[in-house]
């Protein structure tokens, strides 16, 4: 086992990777960019190295910065998280050229998987279904000729890295030129890379991805599917694990063509298969994410294993200690992945100190945090703040717990999406199950007494009570105490210490 690890990632993923590699006894080393100075993961790291300015290509994208940092501190692996260089096989090979074990697969695996064009030869020669769509394309004149084969609409789609970066729907002709230059843009920004490729689009398809896991002896498993059908602009917002769509047969067909697929590319450690399932329940090969999934928490919370142990496990030559008939799926998972950003804006990043924080907690309830109250979230990176994860024996149950836990969340001194989701979990087709990918979109759209997003009127009296219980516990203490037990000098106060303080509520909103 390995002593010392570096983790080339920043905020909650790095803290996360933290906690496992504690559990192990492992000692950490944290990399930090100018602007991370402060950030959580560099305190909770055994040692701390800087990298240099905000810019992630001067930081987290810098290769010869994060060898540097392993050699000068003398970790033996590195585990990229997910991001940056997670999925750059260039990474990975100048790690083990470096001496250095990568935690995640090789890097030959990582390049017939990582790029999507390359991974569907690879899904067609392993007989995988697989959605219709292109080779790497040239140019837009390209791109034309080739969505005329397919038929319009069709998706324009990065061939490296994830996050819905470098994907723009083109629905007839006249749009393919813009769509295709800026896809192209935004994936050479995003990941260094910017070929692109067609696919055709689906409309209003399930996503469900299947987690795998392989040692380096042979030994492949699927650990069953999460839900990933609510996504805005093609990134995910809401996971859940097991799927409301998916039976014990339908799991097992595409459990078993995941792993079919991972072993026809040789790969280890940990890795999603991502599919698009029609009404008719038929399923498609979307890609391969090449690393640990932002949702793998509703997968270890229904089968109880530890994936990032796992992953490190792995990497240190050690074999799965399970079969695949020893995995079971127990109960129901829901994470909400919590960003500092303004829905009633375009969803646009909210950076800014956090003057309050309060978190939730109780049983089945798993905060994954990077952030802490006083900590300035930065501009310069991905505006994810934490994962919240809720499991119960079923998901009706999950839900509830949810809820509960969202009412318990609080945010002060910038705008989150906490509000969207307490909007999502009561909404009548979310809590059937009734879900497909144009889902939220859909959402947004409605009058809020449907259950859209169009006012706050409904979240008000839940709004005004977490921010006056945060204002009350931030006042000091007067002395003064009532023949009834209060302090009149605090009743008050907490609209004063609001303005004062400029605090928001979690959608942006001034404080009632």
């Amino acid at each position: 086992m390995f002593k010392t690890i570096l983790i080339a990632n920043r905020g909650e993923i790095a803290v996360r990777v933290m906690r496992a590699c504690r559990e192990l006894g492992i000692a950490t080393v944290a990399v930090y960019s100018e602007a991370d100075r402060e950030a959580l993961h560099v305190r909770r790291a055994d040692q701390a190295c800087p990298l240099g300015a905000a810019a992630a290509s001067e930081s987290y994208l810098n290769i010869e910065k994060l060898l540097g940092a392993a050699r000068r501190t003398g970790a033996e692996a590195v585990h990229p998280g997910y991001g940056f260089l997670s999925e750059n096989a260039e990474f990975a090979r100048r790690c083990a050229g470096a001496g250095l074990k990568f935690i995640g697969p090789a890097a030959a695996a990582m390049e017939g998987m990582g790029s999507k064009t390359r991974a569907r030869q690879t899904a067609l020669a392993a007989d995988v279904p697989m959605v219709p769509g292109s080779s790497a394309l040239p140019s837009a004149k390209a791109a034309e000729a080739a969505a005329e084969k397919l038929g319009y609409p069709v998706l324009v789609k990065a061939a490296a890295g994830g996050g819905g970066k470098g994907m723009r729907v083109v629905r007839e002709p006249g749009e393919m030129r813009s769509a295709f230059a800026a896809a192209e843009s935004e994936a050479l920004r995003a990941f260094g890379n910017g070929e692109v490729y067609l696919e055709k689009l689906l409309e209003s398809p399930r996503h469900i991805e299947v987690q795998i896991l392989g040692d380096e002896h042979g030994h492949l498993v699927y650990l069953g599917e999460r839900e990933c059908s609510l996504q805005r602009r093609h990134q995910k917002v809401l996971e859940e694990a097991p799927s409301p769509l998916v039976d014990q047969a339908l799991r097992r067909r595409m459990g078993e063509t995941a792993v079919r697929l991972a072993r026809a590319a040789s790969y280890t450690n940990a890795g999603t298969v991502e599919f698009l399932v029609d009404a008719a329940r038929n399923f498609y090969f979307l890609e391969m994410n090449t690393r640990l999934q932002v949702e793998h928490p509703v997968t270890e919370m229904v089968t109880g294993l530890d994936l990032v142990q796992s992953q490190i496990r792995i990497a240190a030559g050690e074999p799965l200690p399970f079969e695949q008939q020893d995995i079971q799926m127990r109960g129901h998972a829901i994470e909400c992945r919590i960003y500092a950003e303004d829905p009633e804006n375009d969803f646009f990043p909210s950076p800014g100190k956090i003057t309050r924080l309060m978190t939730p907690a109780g049983p089945g309830i798993r905060d994954e945090s990077g952030v802490y109250e006083g900590w300035t979230v930065p501009l310069e990176y991905d505006p994810l703040l934490a994962k919240l994860v809720a499991h119960a024996g079923s998901r009706a149950e999950a839900i509830a717990r949810m809820q509960r836990a969202l009412g318990e969340y609080f945010v002060g001194g910038i705008a989150t999406n906490l509000a969207l989701f307490r909007r999502i979990l009561r909404h009548p087709e979310f809590v059937a199950g009734r879900l497909d990918t144009g889902f939220l979109e859909r959402l947004l759209e409605e009058p809020a007494a449907e259950g859209g997003l169009a006012t706050q009127a409904e979240d008000g009296e839940a709004q005004v009570a977490a921010i006056a219980a945060a204002l009350f516990a931030a006042l000091p203490a007067t002395g003064a105490v009532s023949t009834n037990g209060t302090r009149p000098a605090q009743a008050p106060a907490w609209k004063r210490a609001a303005r004062a303080e400029g605090l928001r509520g979690e959608m942006g909103r001034k404080t009632p």
